[in-house]
């Protein structure tokens, strides 16, 4: 069995960037949980999208985090405003841990062990299904609210939801536009399932 905890804390040194060693914790434990239950051997062979291999989905969830980070640190300085950077650190490398469960139909069997089932499966959005393992594991009502991050799924908005979505966004018009040549918006319009 993979030592998904190890690979957990390897793959993101953002980890470092959340204060509280329980929240910290929890963020391992919900992604220790879905690397688990998606039956993955290694966390780096999480596509960014199901169409889109080049890019790992732990590529992406470190470039949102850089993002949403950054643009909370202005927020700070520039606008004295006063984000929880514990909550978007959190959120921001929990926005897509539910591709463990989402992805496992887009990639090559020799990248799983054994999927749980119950789990393992396109038909739930993986902001949602993110949202859930946070719950779950008993993340803060501020970083579960955080991670859903598709029209239609947003609960009552916050600054720290805010940076996750906006940061979500930017890092995914960079990646389309780098691999694919076109924006988010052309990629949405061609390829979303949701």
């Amino acid at each position: 069995m993979p030592d998904y905890e190890e690979q957990v804390t390897q793959a993101f040194p953002e980890l470092d960037y959340i204060s509280s060693d329980n929240l910290r914790s929890k963020v391992i434990e919900a992604w220790t949980l879905a690397l688990d239950r998606g039956g993955w051997r290694d966390i780096m062979d999480i596509p960014y999208a199901w169409n889109i291999h080049e890019v790992t989905n732990v590529r992406h969830v470190r470039g949102v985090t850089k993002i949403a980070r950054e643009s909370a640190i202005e927020q700070q300085e520039f606008h004295g405003a006063d984000p929880d950077i514990d909550v978007i650190v959190a959120a921001t490398l929990l926005h897509d841990v539910g591709k463990c469960y989402e992805y496992v139909d887009f990639v090559e069997d020799e990248k799983l062990l054994d999927p749980d089932p119950r789990y393992a499966t396109e038909e739930i959005p993986h902001s949602l299904s993110g949202y859930a393992l946070a719950h779950e594991v008993g993340c803060p009502l501020a970083v579960q609210r955080a991670i859903p991050h598709f029209i239609g799924e947003i609960p009552t908005r916050t600054l720290e939801a805010e940076l996750v979505k906006s940061a979500n966004s930017a890092s995914s018009n960079a990646i389309t536009q780098s691999t694919m040549g076109i924006t988010l918006q052309e990629w949405v319009d061609e390829y979303s399932q949701t």
